[in-house]
């Protein structure tokens, strides 16, 4: 049994770190699950002829795209791969008592990441070069092999869903923050200027019970201030700055320097000079500053509450197209329109579609499908950010993205189109391979269009791609009958 140090693909004749006599990596060989069973023979042999490797915590132990060439029996400590470009997050966890590396009847060439030892790595490697020697003295480690590659592919699997549900759960708290970012902050301010506005409003009626209007006075303000309620219309700037000089020049004449405040708010409701007369020869010119500033005041309060109305409205809007693209408290499989989900991701995807213009065609009459919802409309998320993406990236065109939802014979037919650069023939058949992306690294995981596929195939469903340049459709064709789908 030879030893080397520090990495997994160290110069063979070197001193280990830790040096482990024989009896020691038998023993640790007991604990590996996947040669429980084995006889004291069998892992002598594997004592014999494997090469040990010491590796102390932090150190890189291979690079993403180096040729794997060696199984690798980890006795202790654990082994974590990640990409260069894919965050923090290992692709994969090799643990103490774990087959690793490259494993007979595997079809892996080379890393996918970049591992590293978390804490002291003490492995045994076998080179491949010894697989067949290894199969012939013991002939069980081929059924061993086939199951630890199975178990790796569920685990791949289970990670790469992780990792796609994660970005996809980013994605959509972006989306849903920034969404709710405006509509909160609005509805800050005006609460902010309502609490002001009251105070002010609140002197302001001091200030009018100051002037001891009389009962017929009172009902001809309060008739004056409805008639300019009913009349308003919405005005252009043009029109609304017209006036505002106008009424200054009107208070300027009358000599009511404190009722320049009120213009703006006067002006935007439509008050004309001759309301401003008739207004003061109902009060004979006493105390038609103070009616002014008190209007206005009311008007600016009634403002900021409709204001405060609309921005919780348009909260509780996307609270509700969340749980409708959530499928919320809903049962998994359940009848689904499925214009209605591309509604719900429309309204997630708001803040990103800002100069894109969207189309929608829905035909008549369309009927609902027995399917996953919320996986459903993570489909058309995918299509819709992809369709997105491609449009970002020419910048100098309008940007048009059509949804078209019809049948096609026993099948729902939902077609999603972009007017980007389209993708290049030939990458139009990689398009749906888990991990591939045309985008920069570290952008997105190259996963949503596998993960399209598989949610789609799930239905019993297919979906295909059709690209020319400036123009790229993604067709997802569902049974409308989904019995026994499931």
């Amino acid at each position: 049994m030879s030893t080397a140090p520090y990495t997994l693909e160290a110069s063979p004749g070197s001193e280990p770190l830790v040096p482990g006599p024989r009896e020691d990596v038998i023993a640790a060989l007991e604990r590996i699950t996947a040669l429980q069973g084995l006889t004291a023979a069998e892992l002598a042999w594997f004592a014999e002829h494997g090469v040990q490797r010491v590796a102390t915590s932090g150190e890189t132990l291979f690079q993403e795209g180096q040729a794997a060439v060696a199984m690798v029996m980890l006795l202790r400590g654990e082994i974590h791969v990640r990409r260069e470009y894919g965050g923090v997050l290992p692709l994969f966890i090799g643990r103490s008592g774990q087959l690793t590396g490259l494993i007979p009847f595997s079809r892996m060439k080379t890393y996918g990441g970049i591992g590293f030892a978390v804490g002291d790595v003490w492995a045994l490697v076998i080179h491949k070069s010894l697989f067949d020697d290894m199969l012939r003295a013991i002939p069980s480690m081929a059924q061993r092999s086939v199951s630890v590659l199975l178990d790796r592919v569920r685990e791949v699997t289970r990670i790469e869903q992780q990792a796609e549900k994660l970005n996809a759960l980013g994605k959509l708290a972006g989306n849903l923050a920034h969404e709710l970012n405006n509509p909160a902050s609005a509805a800050q301010r005006a609460a902010s200027g309502l609490l002001s506005e009251l105070r002010t409003y609140g002197q302001q009626k001091f200030e009018l019970g100051a002037i001891c209007l009389q009962d017929s006075e009172l009902s001809a303000v309060r008739a004056w201030q409805d008639e300019i309620r009913h009349r308003a219309v919405p005005a252009d700037s043009l029109a609304v700055a017209e006036r505002e000089d106008t009424l200054s020049r009107w208070f300027s004449q009358h000599q009511l320097a404190q009722s320049w405040q009120a213009t703006p708010d006067l002006s935007e409701l439509g008050v004309e000079a001759p309301d401003l007369d008739r207004l003061d020869s109902l009060l004979k010119g006493r105390g038609v500053d103070v009616v002014l500033r008190q209007f206005a005041s009311a008007l600016r309060a009634e403002r900021m509450t409709e204001a405060m109305v609309d921005a919780t409205a348009r909260i509780f809007d996307l609270i509700r197209a969340v749980k409708d693209y959530s499928y919320m408290d809903q049962a998994p499989i359940q009848e689904i329109s499925i214009p209605l989900g591309i509604e719900s991701t429309l309204a997630m995807l708001q803040s990103r579609l800002n100069g894109i213009e969207v189309d929608q065609h829905y035909a008549a009459d369309l009927p609902t499908i027995s399917a996953y919802g919320s996986e459903l409309n993570q489909v058309w998320m995918a299509l819709l950010e992809n369709a997105i993406d491609s449009i970002a990236t020419q910048k100098q065109k309008q940007g048009r993205i059509t949804v078209r939802v019809t049948t096609a014979g026993p099948l729902l037919l939902t077609e999603i189109w972009d007017n980007g650069p389209g993708i290049p023939a030939e990458l139009r058949d990689r398009v749906f391979e888990p991990f591939f992306t045309t985008r920069p690294p570290g952008v997105n995981l190259g996963l949503g269009l596998d993960m399209v596929q598989r949610v789609v195939r799930k239905h019993r469903g297919y979906v295909r791609v059709q690209s020319v340049p400036g123009e790229t459709c993604f067709q997802v064709r569902l049974p409308i009958d989904q019995l026994q789908a499931y």
